[in-house]
């Protein structure tokens, strides 16, 4: 017999922290999302000092790159209700994201002369959102699949619409400037120091993040599952299927709606052209490539996505032109960051359809071996195509 192979110090003391890490995440989770968010947040201000990150941005505008990827990583997470947990597939996912942001600029702006604060905004343009989300889930509740697809997409091509011909209420095409900013004591929210924004969109991603654990785990969470297994089979289970429907739009929704806010007092200005197609493309591919179903490995997609898009594009484009090569030194990789898109998606369906970080159920699925030829399922399987 052989030796049994030697094993690594550091591998055997991973084994043995692994269960009694998991133990206490499982046992303490609220705690586990807070400590986790609060560690990610204060490492990667650090990590863009290391070189080449630190050649590529200051790190007051990394930070402020992350702030704007925390948005992204919200709309992620919402649009994981609706299609990751209960299976509705909504192409029109920015038409919220701008119900939130048009809910703030009319109620904290010049352009109105109302000023409602910030904080109870996020509550408020959130229920604003989610209630139209209700109003978009009501009538297809008997669509699926593609159908639902195309009616979620007229919806939300609509919104953008309105809002660039309503002239009177949004300013049309010129969009509200001068959207208040968030206030707090002793605290100065303004655009030379991203801090404030950054630590804010920390604490919403957290408690978002504590919210959907704990509704995915519950008894709503459990019915969009198997929702979206089988519609028919849940509601022969005793689910219904309508309130649960309408519940996934409306709770998706409403975290659109967060993230419409903040947008919002971040970049002090909204126009419809922010909410176009390609946001709600660019979100379903985060969704894609970080694992539906997964909420870590949503906002890990969403957050890469964005960083790549904003950030390493560019500085790839910066980086190519001088080198001077006859076929790719005068291309603008931002201008084909769809291009690119498209790519990632069908090498990611070829190679790992299930995303980075899938859920444990979905990657079940997606990798469930094939019958034998000489198993009952194979011979049924023959049967049934002679």
């Amino acid at each position: 017999m052989s030796a049994p192979a030697r094993r690594r110090p550091g591998r055997d003391a991973i084994d043995r922290w692994t269960p009694a890490v998991r133990a206490f995440y499982e046992a303490h989770r609220s705690i586990s999302i807070f400590v986790g968010t609060a560690v990610v947040g204060a490492i990667l201000p650090i990590v863009v000092l290391i070189p080449p990150l630190s050649g590529f941005l200051p790190q007051t505008v990394w930070v402020d790159t992350f702030a704007g990827a925390g948005i992204f990583v919200l709309l992620a997470l919402g649009l994981n209700v609706v299609v990751g947990l209960a299976g509705l597939l909504d192409l029109g996912y920015a038409a919220f994201f701008a119900i939130g942001a048009y809910a703030y600029a009319l109620s904290a702006s010049s352009f109105t002369n109302v000023h409602i604060p910030f904080w109870p905004m996020l509550l408020i343009g959130a229920f604003v959102a989610a209630t139209f989300g209700v109003l978009l889930g009501a009538p297809t509740l008997r669509l699926r699949g593609d159908y639902l697809a195309i009616v979620t997409l007229g919806f939300g091509e609509i919104v953008p619409v309105v809002f660039t011909n309503s002239d009177e209420l949004t300013n049309g095409t010129n969009g509200i400037a001068g959207v208040d900013r968030p206030t707090l004591p002793g605290i100065v929210f303004g655009s030379s120091d991203p801090w404030p924004f950054y630590i804010v969109i920390l604490a919403i991603i957290a408690l978002v993040l504590i919210f959907l654990y704990r509704l995915q785990n519950s008894r709503l969470g459990r019915a969009w599952m198997a929702i979206r297994e089988d519609e028919l089979a849940a509601a022969s289970s005793g689910v219904n299927t309508v309130t649960t429907k309408l519940l996934a739009f409306a709770l998706g929704a409403s975290t659109a709606g967060f993230a419409g806010v903040f947008s919002a007092g971040r970049l002090v200005f909204v126009s419809p052209d922010q909410f176009g197609f390609t946001v709600s493309f660019t979100i379903l591919a985060m969704l894609v490539l970080g694992g539906m179903g997964n909420m870590w490995g949503v906002a890990l997609g969403a957050f890469t996505l964005f960083i790549v898009q904003s950030v390493f594009l560019k500085q790839l484009t910066n980086f190519v032109h001088p080198l001077g090569l006859p076929i790719i030194s005068n291309i603008d990789f931002v201008q084909y960051q769809f291009l690119l898109y498209g790519i990632a998606l069908v090498v990611m369906m070829l190679l790992r359809p299930e995303g980075f970080f899938p859920n444990v159920r979905r990657r079940r699925e997606l990798h469930q071996a094939a019958p034998s030829e000489g198993s009952p399922e194979g011979i049924d399987a023959a049967g049934a195509l002679q």
